[in-house]
């Protein structure tokens, strides 16, 4: 309930009312961007603590809301209906107000120590000081492809040749019995250093081995621990680095795990995708090799390009978006654009490049600014169904733009988000890539889709149903599903806060509720090109084929 009143002195009189009712003497709220009105109300209410512009709920105890905490233990005063565990003296009839103003949390831009890009990149492995012990993370197809001769031959032309050994038992979605097994081998040899060489799945699993090499008394069960700030979490990732060092070199074009602070995990014996969130699990170093990427096959190159998208999409309309990550996630929204479907159809070397430099890019985008509910839907139902994690974005996108345009039922809670601007973002991204965006509405359809246009055009279904998911099983799933992708820990930086009813419903959609194209916006991509800038050759769409060329 709410008072309407005639002006700030009956609103602040109205307070005072209000305060002698529920008990003087401890707290009170004020939200004003006026300094007349504050000075007012902090002389006139009948509390020993002032909070400006801050939750009520938990402004007084700081959290995300206010670095300088103010203290909540001055005392009774003269009031009376306050506490104090001090013995009551003449001093606790003392009236001392504290106004506490708001004071953000200093923000950050966290990445790597050094990133080293360009082709031929790899070579830095034969000039990184203080290698002796080597373990190197990877899988067995980079064997068979010659990846892992590549990184020894760099290795031996060192002036002193490394002790080098190597786990090749990296599966996708590497679980915690893979990490275990991993980090045993790492007690047995003591590296100095660990090279992870493939996907998101072997530097995600790398970054699990390095922890528990380091801390084998850590446990799982609170590493997965969801938090609102990452600086103020129930349970804190011990320090990394001193007895190894990781080393990262992609050779997918997708997870930006190379520059990121995440790992999937997957507890296997509850079919869960847990993303491990920390700083500490940063790689100390990463190398962004294109030549790892020549020989992709056309699927992955397109399931790991839309991941790379949604990953850039998602971290430009997140709660923690800032001035620092926006124009990473847009660069990575144009590379993606401009250059995925020439990667997934030709394999040409500069499209290839651009678009492993696009994961990146994103990579260090979300790593800073976080994702939302369309990861953590894909974590799910990828984890349940066995879809590739790329696809499962691809497909989810589209629905989850259309649900987070929306004004929200409920709204998330972050001290730097003090409106909903979804929508505004999506038209902002829109209007970038040269698409029609007058008003927000028009932004959002248009980009919706410029999306289901790049899916078309890479062969990736619209709905989970056209991608052969049976039905029943499907429905009967959503609403365990939505629980967990409800807790997952990329749903606490959506713009949207859902309930488990709407992200059940989103899935619902995703199944069979293909969204009908927009003739308008169609007509406007045979004369436009997607990319803003810099200015490129216009893409033709081509309704027939359904193809970008």
């Amino acid at each position: 309930a709410y008072y309407v009143v005639d002006g700030y002195r009956e609103g602040i009189e109205r307070c005072r009312q209000m305060v002698e009712f529920g008990g003087m003497g401890h707290s009170a709220v004020i939200h004003s961007e006026d300094e007349q009105v504050m000075e007012s109300f902090a002389a006139s209410i009948p509390v020993g603590r002032i909070i400006v512009n801050a939750p009520s709920s938990h402004g007084a105890i700081g959290d995300i809301y206010n670095t300088n905490i103010p203290s909540l233990t001055l005392g009774c005063g003269s009031y009376g209906h306050n506490s104090t565990t001090d013995n009551v003296s003449a001093v606790n009839l003392l009236n001392i107000k504290r106004v506490a103003d708001r004071r953000v949390n200093m923000q950050w831009f966290k990445v790597p120590e050094r990133i080293y890009f360009e082709r031929g990149s790899i070579q830095y492995l034969s000039k990184m000081p203080g290698m002796k012990r080597v373990l190197i993370v990877t899988d067995p197809p980079l064997i068979q492809l010659g990846y892992l001769d590549k990184l020894r031959y760099h290795l031996d032309k060192r002036t002193e040749r490394p002790q080098v050994e190597v786990f090749s038992e990296v599966e996708p979605n590497p679980s915690l019995d893979l990490v275990l097994k991993g980090r045993d081998l790492m007690e047995r040899f003591q590296p100095d250093t660990i090279i992870a060489l493939g996907g998101g799945s072997a530097i995600d699993a790398a970054k699990g081995m390095w922890l528990f090499y380091e801390h084998p008394g850590v446990e799982f069960e609170f590493l997965k621990l969801k938090f609102l700030d990452i600086r103020k979490r129930s349970y804190k990732f011990p320090k990394l680095g001193r007895k190894a060092r990781l080393v990262a070199i992609p050779t997918t074009s997708g997870s930006g795990s190379e520059v990121t602070a995440f790992a999937v995990i997957t507890d296997k014996g509850r079919d869960i995708k847990y993303p491990l969130a920390d700083y500490e699990l940063t790689p100390d170093v990463a190398i962004i090799d294109p030549d790892f990427v020549s020989s992709l096959p056309g699927s992955l190159v397109a399931d790991a390009g839309l991941d790379v998208l949604s990953h850039a999409v998602e971290s430009y309309v997140s709660v923690m978006a800032s001035e620092f990550t926006d124009p990473l996630a847009l660069k990575a929204i144009d590379l993606v654009f401009r250059y995925l479907h020439r990667s997934w159809q030709k394999g040409d070397e500069e499209a290839r490049e651009q678009m492993h430099y696009a994961a990146t890019i994103a990579g260090m985008a979300f790593t800073n600014a976080f994702l939302g509910i369309n990861h953590s839907l894909a974590h799910k139902i990828g984890g349940e169904f066995d879809i590739p994690h790329g696809r499962a974005n691809a497909i989810l996108l589209p629905y989850v733009i259309e649900y987070n345009a929306a004004m929200p039922s409920k709204f998330v809670s972050f001290p730097k988000y003090d409106h909903y601007i979804a929508a505004e973002k999506y038209r902002q991204i829109a209007a970038h890539l040269n698409l029609p965006a007058a008003t927000a509405q028009e932004g959002v359809k248009s980009l919706i889709e410029a999306i289901r246009a790049l899916n078309r055009s890479l062969g990736v279904p619209a709905t989970f149903k056209e991608l052969g998911v049976e039905r029943r099983q499907y429905m009967a799933k959503l609403p365990q599903l939505a629980e967990k992708a409800f807790e997952d820990q990329c749903t606490t930086t959506n713009p949207r806060l859902p309930l488990i009813s709407e992200l059940e419903e989103i899935l619902k959609q995703a199944y069979d509720s293909a969204l009908e194209p927009q003739d308008e916006v169609e007509s406007i991509y045979k004369q436009q090109s997607f990319i803003y800038d810099p200015p490129v050759e216009p893409q033709a769409f081509q309704r027939e084929s359904g193809m970008l060329q």
